[in-house]
């Protein structure tokens, strides 16, 4: 009996130890849009550095701050601004999408190699569809079908950025139309704007076998920066933008008034956003099912430091799926609520 007694307190104590918030766990990297994944036990990021993009290895996410960055590339052509670097690992190769450019001219861009940190080709731009303004994107594989998704302007002036999707044949060949999937038009959205901003989409794969992206909304130049999610119904169309569901309000942030109903804001930081779900093999099948915490990344600012790009660190965190959560939306086509998993995140 004793023993049932000293199993069933431990077991509350760990129940209560994973529901609470720890400290956020700052990593010794002063960085922006980090990008992890799983392959195996070894945990693998990108990033952009120094006009070029660096991969770092380690034993876990806390490790690699401390790991050695290898550079895999160099903009040796004078490409520009180099943004974002999302790592993808697709039929035993790995790709790296990023965006480079100056200004109006930012295009999203691909490098591949066998090996994680080392040989990469040269960089290809990808052939997108109206060949717009184009950031943060990466692919990833829905229902046997390889898609891209990523921020961009609708036209050649910066009014907005959207999320949007193609379909790719292969993971260097985007292939159709481009397709509209979010803008930034929910009050919770536009609390900073000039432009108002809807980026860094992040896909994962719900316990039912759904769809979402989740993404950073307001200016990345302000605490108010967040992340909210679009759901997809159950049997939509990812490229129908009326089978999207969008969260009412940020799932991740630090101002309570731009938070869903239902969602804290955080305790440590600022601004959290841009984050990278830590998956094996990088793959949105292989997200957790209802209950445990998965690793996360996320950038943002120490509470109590000057909100600036500068001061930006990453982050690791985790995440769980959340049941029966419902999102809203009124004088639109179709079903004016949706009702499935959303996600929570902890510092």
């Amino acid at each position: 009996m004793r023993r049932f007694l000293l199993a069933l307190l431990l077991a509350l104590a760990g129940t209560v130890a994973v529901a609470g918030h720890a400290d956020a766990a700052q990593t010794g990297l002063r960085a922006a849009d980090p990008s992890v994944i799983r392959i195996g036990s070894t945990y693998i990021s990108a990033q952009s550095t120094g006009g070029g993009i660096a991969v770092r290895m380690a034993a876990s996410t806390d490790a690699l701050a401390s790991a050695a960055a290898r550079r895999v590339w160099t903009d040796s052509r004078g490409r520009g601004e180099v943004w974002a670097p999302e790592i993808v690992y697709d039929s035993g190769r790995y790709y790296i999408y990023f965006s480079a450019g100056t200004g109006s001219a930012h295009r999203m861009f691909v490098i591949s190699s066998a090996t994680a940190d080392s040989g990469y080709t040269a960089e290809t731009q990808l052939a997108l569809p109206d060949n717009k303004w184009a950031i943060d994107g990466t692919m990833f594989t829905f229902n046997g079908q390889r898609w891209f998704v990523w921020s961009g302007w609708a036209g050649d002036t910066n009014v907005e950025q959207n999320l949007y999707l193609a379909r790719m044949s292969s993971p260097t060949t985007p292939t159709g139309a481009r397709f509209l999937i979010s803008q930034p038009r929910e009050s919770w959205e536009r609390v900073v704007g000039n432009p108002f901003i809807n980026e860094a989409p992040a896909p994962i794969r719900d316990p039912n076998g759904q769809l979402h992206i989740v993404y950073s909304a307001n200016g990345s130049w302000s605490d108010q920066y967040c992340l909210g999610e679009l759901r997809l119904r159950a049997g939509g169309d990812p490229t129908y933008v009326w089978d999207w569901y969008k969260s009412n309000g940020c799932l991740f942030g630090s101002n309570r008034a731009t938070m869903m109903a239902g969602w804290d804001p955080t305790l440590y930081v600022n601004g959290p956003g841009s984050h990278s779900f830590v998956l094996l093999n990088g793959d949105i099948a292989t997200s957790p099912p209802a209950g445990p915490r998965f690793p996360l990344m996320f950038h943002a600012v120490p509470k109590g430091t000057p909100y600036s790009w500068s001061n930006r660190y990453w982050y690791t965190g985790t995440f769980c799926w959340w049941g029966s959560v419902t999102y809203s939306r009124a004088n639109v086509p179709g079903a004016t609520t949706n009702t499935g998993f959303g996600l929570k995140f902890f510092e």
